[in-house]
């Protein structure tokens, strides 16, 4: 409520009415006059056609007029309501293609440790308070911390959880997700014992033969698959937390259309989305990128994730994309690499990365899939993670996917030219520090520092044609979009134009949500999904475009913040 009344002071401080706004309807939104005429503003379409306009007239939710000030008012009717935007900037509403809302905000999780902690040790008394403040035999979960700290512990990482509890599973998945230290008790109940198998795509960490406490990657995504088997008090903690957090969160920083990148479908989020839809909660536009499990019979999964597909045109939830990885990630040295890394954690017969799905694989999930209207999101960070995916998507060749490959940090330069040949988006994270050209240098002791020269290398691809869309991975990285457009911008050697970081952000995101018709620019016959700015981001030094604020967010016309 305080946020309602917010959002009407403002339209009273900035806005000359001719008629009164409806009275709010539904969960926070304000419902959408018949006629709206948006004027006296600096309006980016993204329309190269027609990139600035002054005025901006809004009928039922969709763009019938944009152009001159003038002009617009010669064409609203008698009783339209006029919101003067007193100069302001006004642009399409923000397209975030790749992070987790639902696991960012679930209640499942009940507490958050100190990444700031270096000794393992340290973390039994918050993990003990965590126990006691949620009594009970049950699972007790949490996040928050970096790998190296358990796996630099002089104790073997299980006897450290033991401490709290032998008789109570204990999981603390890594701020990454890619691994997950547990206890002696949550390895008992996942059956794990010293002739277990590694899973695909994931490792059970071994100190002598025995587990250790560790699970890399999909061995520790199969540890949570176990603690949030589906049940109607797990589904209810997702339900509130989307609610109640990250639909909020991301319409206040003018996000309004989203590719959820992990829906696992086994722990039942495709219903928790679901349910927001059918409940009419929605605030944004939502694509779900149905997960897919490396440890299960393809024929069988195949078959599942076909009969989940959904595409109404007409609703703002679309289930019509599969997420699938080729590797893992480069700082636990699981992202697939063409050469050896330069330590070895794990003391298996190779040491270049593992493979959650080989590029075989990859290609039968593709020609399998793609022909029903699946696009896939395939998260792909070494070179050689990047290269295979290439090539399983090559070797599909169907060619009506608009696949992308996310992450991208390692890019041989021989495969920059080919997204733009198989019509492939490279979908780039550069929010986070870790991105940054001065932490370039953090990762020379695990590959050769000249591999480390062009991290994510977002103008280089740029420069070869590739489609960029730019993410937040939240809540890997902050979810707000200003950090990640200016680093975009800044980041050189590899830094864009403006320009280019705000249409990897709308109209580009669009096409990957196959909704470039309706949204992603502002163009007459499309729906009014759009924001208002405190600052104009071609206006203001590049190192201040973080600082800017969203003021309102639309969707189809109705504002939602």
């Amino acid at each position: 409520m305080r946020l309602v009344l917010l959002t009407t002071i403002f339209l009273l401080m900035f806005s000359t009415l001719n008629s009164c706004e409806e009275e709010i309807t539904g969960p926070g939104l304000m419902a959408a006059t018949s006629e709206v005429l948006y004027h006296n503003g600096a309006i980016y379409t993204l329309n190269t056609n027609q990139v600035w306009a002054e005025a901006m007239l809004v009928r039922e939710g969709t763009i019938v007029f944009i152009g001159e000030e003038t002009e617009a008012e010669a064409m609203a009717s008698a009783d339209a309501t006029f919101v003067n935007l007193r100069g302001g900037f006004v642009m399409p509403g923000i397209h975030d293609v790749h992070l987790h809302p639902l696991e960012a905000a679930t209640e499942n999780f009940q507490f958050i440790l100190d990444d700031q902690i270096e000794d393992a040790e340290d973390y039994i008394p918050a993990i003990r308070r965590a126990s006691n403040d949620n009594p009970g035999t049950g699972w007790l979960l949490g996040w928050g911390h970096w790998i190296d700290v358990p796996l630099s512990a002089n104790r073997l990482p299980k006897e450290i959880l033991d401490e709290v509890s032998t008789e109570r599973p204990i999981a603390v998945m890594e701020q990454t997700s890619h691994s997950v230290w547990c206890n002696s008790k949550a390895l008992e109940l996942m059956e794990i014992n010293s002739t277990t198998p590694n899973p695909p795509g994931g490792i059970i960490m071994r100190d002598n033969g025995e587990a250790n406490g560790l699970l890399i990657d999909n061995a520790g995504n199969l540890l949570i698959d176990l603690a949030l088997a589906p049940s109607p008090e797990r589904a209810q903690a997702d339900y509130d937390g989307l609610i109640n957090f990250a639909l909020p969160e991301l319409v206040k920083h003018g996000i309004t259309s989203i590719c959820d990148a992990r829906t696992y479908w086994k722990r039942d989020h495709h219903l928790v989305w679901q349910r927001v839809a059918d409940e009419e909660r929605l605030t944004v536009r939502a694509n779900l990128g149905l997960w897919a499990y490396p440890d299960e019979t393809d024929a069988e999964q195949i078959k599942t994730l076909r009969s989940l597909y959904r595409n109404d045109p007409s609703s703002l939830l679309k289930i019509n994309q599969i997420k699938l990885y080729s590797d893992g990630i480069i700082h636990n040295t699981t992202s697939a690499m063409h050469d050896d890394f330069l330590i070895d954690y794990f003391g298996l017969p190779t040491n270049n990365g593992l493979n959650y799905f080989t590029e075989e694989r990859m290609a039968a999930y593709i020609s399998a899939l793609e022909n029903q209207g699946f696009d896939f999101h395939i998260h792909a960070i070494g070179n050689r993670g990047v290269h295979e995916a290439l090539n399983a998507i090559q070797q599909a060749g169907g060619g009506q996917g608009r696949h992308r490959l996310t992450h991208v940090e390692y890019v041989d330069r021989e495969d920059y030219g080919r997204f733009a040949e198989l019509n492939v988006t490279a979908d780039a994270q550069v929010a986070g520090d870790f991105t940054q050209p001065a932490a370039w240098s953090d990762n020379d002791y695990l590959v050769s520092a000249t591999l480390n020269q062009q991290i994510i290398p977002i103008k280089s691809l740029v420069e070869n044609g590739a489609r960029l869309t730019l993410s937040s991975d939240w809540d890997v990285s902050t979810v707000n979009p200003f950090v990640g457009i200016q680093n975009a911008v800044t980041r050189s050697p590899q830094n864009i134009s403006l320009e280019a970081a705000l249409k990897a952000y709308t109209l580009d995101a669009a096409y990957v949500m196959r909704q470039e018709d309706k949204v992603g620019s502002l163009e007459v016959g499309k729906e009014a999904d759009f924001i208002l700015l405190d600052q104009n981001p071609f206006e203001i030094p590049t190192e201040r475009i973080h600082s800017i604020t969203v003021l309102e967010t639309y969707l189809r016309g109705v504002r939602v913040y």
